[in-house]
């Protein structure tokens, strides 16, 4: 007896207990989450990654190579195509970089209108990761619609984005599950990991029923300290100068620059990641008409202020032109105030105008700016889709029924704008 519970015993002190685990098992619960929900694998690394920079990058050199692409709101096939269209991808492999030290930056709204939006988050993290090992990068940064989301306001959000979004929070559920077995373990393992879930509402009036998961589940993923906007949308600037070149969703006025593009990066970056609170609201310069991200001064029609446009850039050293989103150019990427006010978003996404895609390339430091735009051997299936679309409306605009984002989900005229989830 005495030498089998001896064996016993040795045989379990072989057995690595929670206390030499946590770690593997949180890493394995992560990655079972990612290719769940995305069919993505991060690549593993030997040490813990360093943490995210404290402000997100503002400046950056001129590289040898600057592409921007627009607005690209949840339609993953339409932002593939773009991709592709500059040369960041290959052909049959989405995941990889194939463009070198080309730097790329993506103008915002990846959310909303869409039901691609956590895979597209997915996919532009996987690529920017691939691209970094080559000497290249892809920036996405922040547009209006990540801010609204964070803030609760759902009102583009789509049936399909909301069904991607229960989806991400089942997976999530169980990956929370198996970093449980290991932190209640008993024996030294960590404390349990922190539920987003808590203190969201299980139940909307005025919205139906089947779509109640669908919103708790956003509201989970996405106000501030939520785990896809913490990892996602924390470290994303607001505003971007690449060289002679500043990007940023809607537009700049003096007072942004007198208050610092630095700061302004660094108070979104806060917020999102929680640090002003569950519930605070979103700072002052990215909410409002003249906000950052909402701003069309400079991005809708001809007439725009060039006057004040120039003077803004005067502000920023060596800043010789504003490239924005936001505002759809329904005649494709184009520029005006002498090449200073660069517009590109095309309405990419087919919830969202389904333009053809192009893209903008920027050389030579800045000195040779071109417009790659979508082949015309290709480019008819677009204006099939778009005429298809375009028809579907027409004959639902003649029922009455025409309804947008979450007015598809609400029972009566009145829609859901900015839903508070309570601090846990």
């Amino acid at each position: 007896m005495a030498t089998a519970a001896a064996t016993a015993a040795a045989a379990a002190a072989d057995v690595p207990s929670c206390r030499d685990l946590p770690a593997a098992v949180s890493a394995f619960a992560d990655a079972f989450v990612d290719f769940a929900v995305s069919g993505i694998f991060f690549p593993s690394t030997p040490t813990p990654s360093p943490p995210p920079p404290p402000t997100p990058t503002t400046f950056l050199p001129s590289p040898t190579r600057l592409v921007a692409i627009g607005d690209l709101h949840g339609d993953l096939p339409k932002s593939l195509s773009a991709l592709r269209l500059a040369g960041l991808v290959p052909p049959h492999d989405p995941t990889s970089w194939s463009a070198g030290p080309t730097l790329a930056v993506q103008l915002g709204d990846i959310l909303d209108r869409g039901g691609d939006e956590i895979r597209l988050l997915y996919l532009i993290r996987r690529l920017a990761i691939s691209a970094a090992g080559q000497g290249g990068a892809l920036l996405p940064i922040m547009g209006n619609h990540e801010v609204m989301n964070v803030s609760g306001d759902f009102r583009f959000a789509t049936p399909q984005g909301l069904r991607e979004f229960s989806a991400w929070a089942g997976w999530y559920r169980a990956g929370l599950a198996i970093k449980r077995r290991c932190a209640r373990g008993g024996d030294g393992g960590d404390p349990p990991p922190k539920n987003p879930f808590l203190g969201i509402p299980k139940e909307f009036p005025g919205v139906k029923p089947e779509f109640w998961d669908g919103i708790r589940s956003r509201l989970a993923a996405l106000r501030p300290d939520g785990p896809i906007a913490r990892r996602f949308l924390a470290d994303l600037p607001t505003v971007l100068v690449v060289g002679d070149s500043v990007f940023v969703h809607g537009g700049l006025l003096e007072a942004n620059v007198e208050y610092g593009l630095e700061r302004i990066n660094a108070e979104v970056s806060e917020w999102i990641r929680g640090e002003r609170g569950a519930n605070a609201v979103a700072p002052e310069f990215v909410r409002g008409r003249d906000a950052v991200v909402w701003l069309r001064r400079f991005s809708d029609g001809v007439n725009c202020d060039c006057q004040r446009l120039e003077g803004v850039l005067g502000m920023i050293p060596g800043a010789k032109r504003m490239i924005m989103g936001h505002t759809i150019q329904t005649e494709g990427i184009n520029a005006v105030c002498g090449a200073q006010a660069v517009r590109v978003d095309v309405g990419l996404s087919r919830g969202c105008g389904n333009g053809l895609p192009e893209v903008l390339e920027i050389n030579g430091g800045g000195t040779n700016v071109r417009v790659i735009t979508t082949d015309p051997a290709e480019a008819w299936q677009y204006r099939k889709q778009g005429a298809e679309k375009a028809a579907i409306a027409t004959a639902v605009k003649k029922k009455g029924e025409v309804k947008e984002g979450l007015a598809l989900l609400v029972r009566e005229s009145h829609g859901l704008k900015e839903v508070q989830a309570k601090a846990a």
